[in-house]
């Protein structure tokens, strides 16, 4: 069983949210850090399927949407995770993420799409 590694896009890449991940050692892939920037939200779901990583967004509407056609065309992704815009400070962001990385294994988020 592996454990969960991210695939932050733009709108979650918080510096101080990823530096407490990587604290705790969680591996953390960013949009930028792949240099994935131009890409759109499907193509950003493809690749971290692609490379066995949960997206991480604050995108609900798109990767929620995303996640029904995924499903729906018989296709697979490694999991999202999503939290809402502003609903949480960087500290609770980076527990409730560590929280999901030390209750769910990689496999166990296949195709899982969590709010957070």
């Amino acid at each position: 069983m592996s454990r969960i590694r991210f695939y932050a896009d733009e709108d979650a890449a918080e510096h101080a949210v990823m530096e407490g991940l990587h604290q705790r050692e969680v591996d953390v892939l960013t949009v930028l850090g792949a240099s994935r920037g131009e890409e759109t939200d499907e193509e950003q779901l493809e690749f971290a399927a692609t490379e066995g990583r949960v997206l991480y967004s604050l995108n609900v509407e798109h990767f929620c949407r995303l996640h029904q056609e995924f499903l729906s065309a018989g296709r697979h992704h490694a999991g999202i995770v999503v939290i809402p815009r502003q609903r949480y400070s960087i500290g609770e962001k980076i527990r409730r993420l560590f929280s999901l990385v030390e209750t769910f294994t990689a496999e166990e988020m296949t195709d899982r799409l969590e709010y957070l």
